[in-house]
């Protein structure tokens, strides 16, 4: 269970997290963080990952504090590369293995395969794109009860972005963990996503199930995030 209390962060009095409260029971499947640049996603995956502490409030993961020591209930696929370029994937793998003991060898050996990457490859002579791949077969592979993954599409070849997205939900086990992504490709990853939470300017402003954008609405998240915008700025004017 993901529970957020209240939580605020700024950074030179700039709000990233603005009073932020929710609660994620166990298995809440795939959830979009989605809202414009400078929104917060970020930052609130850090929070939640431990690696940024709140100003505010509290985040809780299975009944503990989060913290910097919270990497075994929590897998964070971090935008930037954070990775040893000198390993091979096999050794990167190996490396990941000897931190996590949740790490599923036998899921990262198939998702090699379905997103074709070569493990005698050495990490830094692969394309930008490859290298993302390699990002997210990692953080897949744990079998973490939360899994945080901050724009996992970022730099990924057109060409294979549509088959990885269908495959990513075979790797995902949704009755047991809680994936919460940030994403620009929102068109894309729309088919994955159970739920959105709408960011601006550090604070929540919505949280739907798509089935009910979809259904209620008749929208596609995309047309739906541009409206609650739209309707928001309009309230203001």
């Amino acid at each position: 269970m993901i529970e957020v209390h209240g939580v605020c962060k700024s950074y030179r009095r700039k709000k990233a997290a603005d009073h932020i409260d929710f609660t994620l029971p166990e298995g809440s499947g795939i959830v979009g963080i989605i809202g414009a640049n400078g929104s917060g996603k970020s930052t609130l995956l850090k929070l939640l990952a431990g690696l940024a502490r709140p100003d505010k409030g509290s985040i809780r993961v299975n009944g503990a504090n989060v913290s910097r020591r919270s990497a075994s209930d929590i897998a964070y696929l971090s935008e930037t590369e954070s990775y040893y370029s000198f390993y091979t994937v096999k050794e990167m793998i190996d490396f990941y293995a000897s931190q996590f003991p949740d790490f599923n060898r036998k899921k990262a050996d198939d998702m090699m395969a379905f997103m074709n990457i070569d493990k005698s490859s050495r990490i830094k002579s692969l394309s930008k794109g490859s290298r993302g791949r390699v990002k997210i077969m990692l953080a897949l592979s744990r079998e973490a009860s939360v899994i945080l993954m901050d724009e996992p599409l970022s730099g990924l070849d057109p060409m294979v972005k549509e088959s990885i997205v269908k495959g990513l939900i075979s790797y995902i086990d949704v009755e047991r963990q809680t994936v919460l992504l940030t994403t620009h490709e929102l068109g894309e990853i729309e088919p994955l996503l159970d739920q959105v939470m709408l960011m601006k300017d550090g604070q929540m402003l919505a949280w739907e199930y798509t089935e009910d954008i979809r259904l209620k609405h008749g929208l596609s998240t995309v047309e739906w995030m541009k409206s609650y915008y739209e309707n928001r700025e309009a309230a203001y004017e």
